[in-house]
């Protein structure tokens, strides 16, 4: 018997448990786990002693992080490999030896070293979960418990580029309106330090009594002129407060919240969610993984903290006996159309079909719903910056006005 550590979900919420367990293999240390009613998310043999954890962590620091196109590429071509027939080994030293990019390449290096001192692959990869993230480490353990890791690693390969699509769209919608505040910001700043300044040597020779928007605007010119550090400055303190904003917890569950009660913005928000979580759910369903582990390594997908919370307390229901369809619906967050999917599938017996009917209806619905906010994102931004080019011209124009009235 062999003793291993495992981490594990306690009662579909967030408790994390850990203990040991004694098995024959990691098979039967995974179900072990499993019977005590813990859902089991990383299981490794217990070979280190205690004077070799700072070794291990040292081993760990090593691995590079590899970003989303750099996981694609790695995964492609251990797909390929392994339909090939080629062992593990020799597949991580051939992308060690010719991979394009210097990370896949240290990546593959230091798999090929660990697994030839007696580890597994997906043991291997389980000790760094920062580089290759929870649900690409439970898949891989699946199928190599199944003897399937080509398949899984195809799986895992469509999952990653479905992912990457999603991004690209997110982002590309995104990218517009960010470029026009940028500039608009830009033109801005350019009016008042180097155009109001120049006109307030004329307006004083007027002598006349300015508007308000005009002595603001000039006064905020003169001021970034003299004190031009302080606009560099600025920038810096906006985007320090926007990151701070987006990654201290409370802030950000708040944001989380408020987003999905905007009009457009918020099927955005669950549709690529919600996009990411059902083609996580469909792929490790297909590997034969159990539902409520399904839940668990699709749940890690969800950006969004209220999402994610909803769908936590649906895996609570779901271990107290009620269907998978049931307890989404329950969460109010999950589109109607992906729920009589889901239920007709658990009638049918074909969830796994109606899941990857579910994928391609997001897939659907989130281009539908890009192509909306890109629709209605031109004319929101002609109106942003109409009403700034009205504001500096009336600005600078009003006091000539004036003027030219009192002759």
């Amino acid at each position: 018997m062999t003793r291993y550590n495992y981490t594990a979900y306690k009662n579909g919420s967030s408790n994390i448990v850990k203990g040991q367990v004694e098995a024959n293999n990691m098979r039967e240390a995974r179900t072990e786990v499993r019977s005590m009613g813990l859902i089991p998310t990383y299981i490794v043999e217990e070979t280190a002693k205690e004077d070799k954890t700072k070794k291990k962590k040292k081993e760990v620091s090593r691995m590079p992080k590899m970003g989303l196109a750099e996981q694609i590429d790695f995964t492609s071509t251990m797909q390929i490999l392994a339909a090939a027939g080629i062992p593990i080994i020799e597949s991580l030293l051939f992308i060690e030896n010719d991979a394009t990019k210097l990370k896949i390449r240290q990546v593959a290096g230091e798999l090929r070293r660990q697994i030839m001192n007696g580890g597994t692959f997906a043991g291997t990869i389980a000790k760094y979960p920062e580089q290759f993230g929870h649900v690409y480490i439970g898949l891989v353990k699946t199928g190599e418990d199944t003897g399937e890791l080509e398949k899984t690693l195809d799986r895992l390969l469509e999952l990653l580029n479905k992912q990457s699509a999603i991004r690209s769209k997110v982002i590309g919608t995104l990218m517009y309106p960010a470029f026009v505040i940028l500039l608009a910001i830009f033109i801005v700043l350019v009016m008042l330090v180097f155009v109001f300044p120049v006109f307030k040597d004329m307006f004083d020779q007027m002598g006349m009594q300015l508007p308000w928007i005009t002595r603001v605007l000039i006064d905020m010119g003169v001021f970034l002129k003299k004190n031009w550090y302080t606009i560099p400055m600025g920038f810096i303190a906006l985007f320090a407060g926007i990151n701070f904003l987006f990654k201290w917890k409370p802030s950000k569950w708040k944001i989380d919240e408020w987003v999905l009660k905007i009009p457009v913005l918020s099927k955005l928000v669950q549709f690529s969610n919600f996009a990411n979580f059902i083609a996580v759910l469909q792929v490790a369903y297909d590997a034969g993984v159990p539902i409520l582990e399904c839940l668990y390594l699709a749940n890690m997908t969800l950006t969004n903290h209220t999402l994610e919370q909803r769908v936590q307390e649906a895996t609570v229901k779901i271990q107290q006996g009620q269907h998978l369809s049931a307890a989404l619906r329950a969460t109010r967050t999950m589109p109607k159309m992906i729920l009589f999917m889901i239920a007709t599938g658990e009638q049918s017996g074909r969830l796994g079909d109606m899941l990857g009917q579910a994928v391609n209806y997001i897939d659907k619905a989130l281009d539908n719903i890009i192509d909306i906010m890109t629709k209605m994102i031109e004319p929101i931004m002609l109106i942003v910056i109409g009403t700034i080019v009205l504001i500096l011209a009336s600005a600078l124009y009003l006091p000539l006005f004036a003027s030219y009235m009192g002759m």
